[in-house]
């Protein structure tokens, strides 16, 4: 059919078209991650070990900005290349300007929803009197960029599925940029402390925004019209279906984040290292694995519309081809991860600012223990975006809730009863054992099928 030999997701090989998209795929989860990293950097080395406790009581917020992104990013480009796969360019259309209405109507109601509820929202996700005033102040300049992060992440991924990967690894890279030159200029030059990181982060995503919505507009495989923006609601379920997995991911994250953040804080307490030792350790070390997830996430989504198009083309030896192609190189870059963490925590940790010896030690044990599977990482992921991907939503979300919600979640609240604080650190390599086998399981089977 000519709409599929036409286009080269269904033609051209597999090896070139997974790095064409995987590539600035990875590089725009970089950038997000590098955006947290940045701040992370610059408030260690000024504010200290409290600022780096404040952003980490703020991430929750960060990453349900990234769910809502991927439930209407990756919905949405899932359904638009479906659809142009099997020829149906009306319908792919209407999927694209819902997709970017419910952007921009989510990013708006998140920004409202957190600026009403900010104190209690910072107690809740484990803030301590210490460290209360400096995430009061982080998070509620942040928020006001809540807005254009989600609709530069999540349109990210619909410029992608237009076949414009390039352009949307430029959209994000250059708020990120700016964000690494404003940093030190508003943190020490300017003297604004924890305030000027959160500026300088709202200023970047602004930009990175405003690059996107330009390309919206000027979209290349089909014209979206202003009566394609007005949200439909059964595109707007049939989006939902498909960017669930990837959205209760992320939201499955957040839960475990303000679970763990609690639980570090309460058996800290108990231990020898006290509350903000492990709360700023814990939130360090997250932020240096997203750097590895980045990797691994952009496989997944540069895999996306390769299978999509090929599985709404009925080329199941492309698909499996795609898939396995990505699980490998996923594999590889987890093995070279696992090794950085086991041989240079100490080195790690040290780029963040100092501490206390009790702050090394805890940063050591915390990533060589919960990071233990790091090289079986890549599995669960990579699993899971490839169901989303050829609309098998149901398999899709229930791997992407397994390492979070269903193992690591339960083990975090369990273990420490037991084992108090390294409890904590002994939930991460079970989970991540446990959800790596699962996975495997279920995509075999799935792989008998095509």
């Amino acid at each position: 059919m000519n709409h599929t030999t036409a286009n080269p997701l269904g033609t051209e090989k597999i090896p070139r078209l997974l790095v064409r998209f995987a590539v600035p795929s990875i590089i725009a989860m970089l950038v997000s991650a590098l955006y947290n990293m940045v701040d992370q950097f610059f408030i260690g080395h000024s504010v200290g070990m409290l600022g780096n406790a404040a952003t980490n009581v703020a991430f929750p917020l960060n990453t349900t900005c990234t769910a809502i992104a991927l439930l209407f990013g990756i919905g949405g480009a899932a359904n638009f290349n479906l659809c142009m796969g099997a020829g149906r360019e009306d319908e792919a259309r209407r999927y694209l300007g819902t997709a970017v209405s419910m952007l921009v109507i989510c990013g708006l109601a998140l920004c409202l929803i957190v600026n009403i509820f900010l104190e209690p929202m910072m107690k809740a996700f484990g803030a301590t009197d210490d460290v209360l005033g400096y995430a009061l102040t982080y998070t509620g300049i942040t928020a006001f960029g809540f807005p254009f992060v989600i609709l530069a992440t999540g349109g990210g991924h619909l410029i992608r599925a237009d076949g414009s990967p390039k352009f949307s690894m430029v959209c994000m890279l250059t708020g990120a940029v700016l964000n690494t030159i404003l940093d030190p200029l508003f943190i020490f030059v300017f003297d604004w402390g924890i305030a000027g990181a959160a500026w300088a982060t709202v200023i970047g995503q602004v930009i990175s925004a405003s690059i996107a919505a330009w390309y919206l507009a000027h979209y290349k495989t089909v014209t979206l019209r202003l009566a394609d923006l007005k949200p439909k609601v059964r595109d707007c379920l049939q989006i939902l279906s498909l960017g669930m997995a990837p959205c209760f991911n992320q939201l499955a994250m957040m839960v475990v984040q303000i679970t763990m953040n609690n639980v570090l804080t309460s058996y800290g307490a108990l231990s020898s290292y006290g509350s903000e030792i492990p709360l700023a350790c814990a939130g360090i070390i997250a932020k240096v694995s997203m750097i590895f997830f980045s990797f691994v996430i952009g496989i997944s989504q540069g895999l996306q519309p390769i299978t999509s198009f090929n599985y709404g083309a009925q080329k199941g030896r492309r698909v499996k081809e795609s898939f396995w192609l990505a699980l490998g190189a996923a594999t590889a870059i987890s093995t070279l991860a696992f090794l950085v963490f086991q041989i240079f925590p100490r080195q790690i940790i040290a780029l963040f600012g100092s501490g206390s010896e009790d702050y090394f030690r805890f940063a050591e044990q915390y990533f060589r223990i919960f990071l233990f599977f790091t090289f079986l990482n890549g599995i669960q992921p990579i699993s899971s975006n490839f169901f989303t991907s050829i609309g098998k939503a149901k398999l899709g979300v229930f791997l992407s809730l397994t390492r979070q919600i269903i193992f690591l979640l339960p083990l975090i609240l369990l273990l420490p009863v037991f084992m108090r604080i390294d409890g904590v650190m002994y939930a991460g390599p079970i989970a991540d054992l446990a959800a790596a086998l699962l996975a495997g399981v279920l995509i075999l089977r799935e792989m008998k099928k095509l």
